[in-house]
């Protein structure tokens, strides 16, 4: 711990605080690492028995960072004698004035850059002020957070360092740190604890997320635990989060982890919608692709997970993104993602003259500014973008592969000789791996929310292996019966007790299109009678149609009770571009007429009264049985409007649901979650 500068400060000033009883104050960040720093600190203070108190901002509220204040609150109400920070306050230079003058000594622990003057704090442990090879410069904020707790139990029995471990690997993971050094060693040593779990915390979020202990890696962190985690930073309050680390009452942890599920399952339907908005925009303006910086702005969009959204777009596209959210008050918020050779923060920091606020490092970032000076913000960093991609090279976007492989040769004893080069990580890749020539012999939709894709694919030998494809359900697929070449990683994996081989698609390249019969492209005449009057009399008059009507029943049938006919009349504006593929499928006319009447306009509370009528009538009548094909149609909304809904009415326990399939089975009553509702109502005013 000593490496590091102002350690042994910081260390000697906290002592002397346990000694004289002074009140200390962790203050950390909504985010994993945030969240185990601030756990890791509370329970070695604990442990010393320290007069310790901790906060960390609500993200909806404060956003990252130390805000005045809401420090002054904390202060006021705490009484600290020491703020301690822990992943956060190496710019926060206002703050710790304030603090300084309020008698408070501040102890500032942290990873991120560096400013160009240092707060004036008390001790500034930082591992930025280590040359960059050194063993510890590459440790998240929970790593500095450790090291301290090492510091402070040297000669110690009230607590083993190694007992904090476990909280350790959860950071580095969650916060992507670069794995070498310390990092390393750390995330090793903490992903062994990790499989032998003794917090109550963690072993009901197993639980819930369906994971084996003994078998855990750093995928099981990435991919579940840090999600569930986050959730609750990106859309909730992420101070309960250092009890449930830390909680002995495994009754308190259950509840806790399942609280985490529901807020899961809602970050990752409010990622979705955000992504697939900016994947139609794109669509619809595909020249967004030639700037060297994707910039996209959406009112209603969740703030808490347009950082998760701008990341696949990053994977999606190979270009640094940034997503702003705009609420009512004309506030920009954005997430920023880079790619390597983009130092994002840098660059956002060029038009700092333009911003509220901002901070980050050279792969993410976060600012906010007035909406209305997003045009000249535009300019201002595609510019500075461009003056980067000038200086140096940048790598090209390219997977780089170890190994061209025929499907017979993967294997549980391959699998395994690979995984010992694991963990896996920035600064440690997963190997890539390929094979030529495939087809997909089947695919299916899996998870909660039918997000992710299984495939099983098959070379000319006829050899077949399972392919997952995390997150690939809104993605563009290889045409049926296509060849192609697929890069992949490869892991072992423990379903149901049964070990087997798991592949997961990195990407694809078409090499064969199959053969098809092109046949005359049939007509569809369409007829334009919007403003025709009395166009009902017309309609009536007609024999042989389906009439699209939705949001009343004067004369025609919702989507799921047309039948085919010749001639197909949109009575009713339909909700979308989607539906109308799928009805003109169902359907197949040769004629269309367009009526174009608009449906009741819904407010968000209208539209909430409507659906829980609907779901009392299927609770008396069906069994508490219903679709969600059936729900939108009757609403004349879009499915995944519908869903929101449902998340809210659950989320304010005013029902419960299930899906199953295509089915949704609800049930009266449930629990309050600590769901953003706010941003969740948001979302569906935005959605309706």
């Amino acid at each position: 711990p000593s490496a590091l500068p102002d350690m042994e400060r910081a260390a000697a000033r906290l002592r002397e605080a346990i000694r004289s009883g002074e009140r200390i104050c962790v203050w950390g960040d909504f985010d994993v690492d945030g969240q185990t720093s601030t756990a890791l600190l509370v329970e070695t203070l604990r442990a010393l028995r320290a007069e310790v108190c901790w906060h960390i901002p609500v993200r909806a509220k404060e956003s990252h960072g130390i805000k005045l204040p809401f420090l002054k609150q904390v202060l006021d109400s705490s009484g600290a004698d020491i703020l301690l920070t822990c992943d956060t306050g190496i710019s926060a230079h206002e703050a710790v004035a304030y603090a300084n003058s309020r008698g408070v000594e501040v102890v500032l622990t942290d990873h991120h850059a560096l400013p160009p003057a240092l707060p004036e704090a008390f001790a500034v442990v930082n591992p930025n002020r280590l040359p960059s090879e050194h063993p510890l410069a590459t440790i998240p904020g929970v790593g500095v957070a450790y090291k301290l707790a090492e510091a402070l139990l040297d000669g110690s029995e009230a607590l083993s360092p190694e007992t904090l471990l476990d909280l350790v690997a959860l950071g580095i993971v969650a916060d992507v740190a670069e794995q070498r050094g310390d990092a390393r060693y750390l995330l090793q040593k903490g992903l062994a604890r990790l499989r032998e779990p003794s917090r109550e915390g963690l072993k009901a979020l197993y639980e819930v997320a369906g994971i084996q202990a003994k078998n855990l890696n750093e995928e099981h962190i990435g991919f579940l635990l840090a999600p569930h985690m986050n959730a609750l930073g990106r859309l909730g309050d992420a101070n309960p989060i250092v009890e449930f680390l830390t909680t002995q009452d495994p009754v308190f942890a259950r509840v806790f982890a399942e609280q985490l599920k529901g807020l899961n399952a809602q970050r990752k339907l409010l990622t979705s919608q955000v992504y697939n908005a900016a994947l139609q925009r794109i669509r619809e303006t595909p020249e967004l692709l030639d700037s060297p910086i994707l910039l996209l702005e959406g009112k209603g969009w969740a703030g808490g997970v347009i950082g998760i959204a701008a990341s696949r777009l990053v994977e999606r596209y190979h270009l640094p993104v940034i997503l702003f959210s705009v609420d009512e008050e004309g506030i920009a918020r954005g997430s920023a993602r880079s790619i390597e050779g983009i130092h994002i923060t840098e660059a956002i920091a060029s038009q700092k003259d333009l911003l509220l606020g901002f901070g980050g490092h050279p792969m993410a970032a976060g600012l906010s500014l007035p909406a209305e000076r997003l045009p000249e913000f535009r300019r201002g960093i595609v510019k500075a973008i461009r003056e980067q991609i000038s200086r140096a090279a940048l790598p090209a976007a390219a997977l780089e592969l170890e190994a061209w492989l025929p499907l017979e040769e993967i294997n549980l004893s391959l699998a395994a000789a690979l995984e010992k080069l694991a963990p896996f990580g920035a600064g440690n890749p997963a190997p890539i791996l390929a094979s030529r020539n495939l087809r997909i012999r089947s695919r299916a939709r899996i998870g909660r929310t039918q997000e992710h894709l299984r495939w099983v694919v098959e070379d000319d030998s006829g050899a077949a292996q399972e392919v997952l494809w995390w997150n690939g359900a809104a993605e563009e697929q290889p045409p049926k019966d296509a060849r192609f070449d697929l890069a992949y990683t490869l892991r072992t994996n423990d379903f149901r007790g049964v070990r087997r081989v798991q592949l997961e698609l990195k990407d694809f390249r078409v090499t064969r299109l199959p053969k098809v019969e092109i046949p005359a492209a049939p007509t569809l005449a369409v007829q334009d009678w919007r403003n025709i009057p009395r166009p009902e009399e017309r309609v009536r008059a007609l024999k042989g149609v389906s009439v699209w009507e939705e949001g009343s029943r004067e004369i025609g049938v919702r989507r799921v009770s047309l039948e085919r006919a010749e001639t197909l009349v949109l009575w009713t504006t339909p909700p979308g571009p989607r539906e109308v593929r799928e009805v003109l499928s169902r359907v197949q006319p040769k004629e269309l007429i367009l009526i174009f009447i608009d449906p009741p306009a819904f407010t968000p509370e209208r539209f909430l009264q409507h659906l829980l009528g609907m779901i009392k009538f299927a609770l008396r009548q069906k069994d508490g049985e219903a679709t969600l094909a059936g729900l939108a149609a009757a609403t004349a909304q879009r499915e995944e409007t519908v869903s929101l809904g449902i998340e809210i009415l659950a989320a304010e326990g005013i029902c419960r649901a299930a899906r199953e399939g295509e089915r949704i089975r609800f049930f009266e009553g449930g629990e309050k979650s600590p769901a953003p509702i706010g941003e969740l109502r948001a979302a569906l005013r935005a959605s309706l």
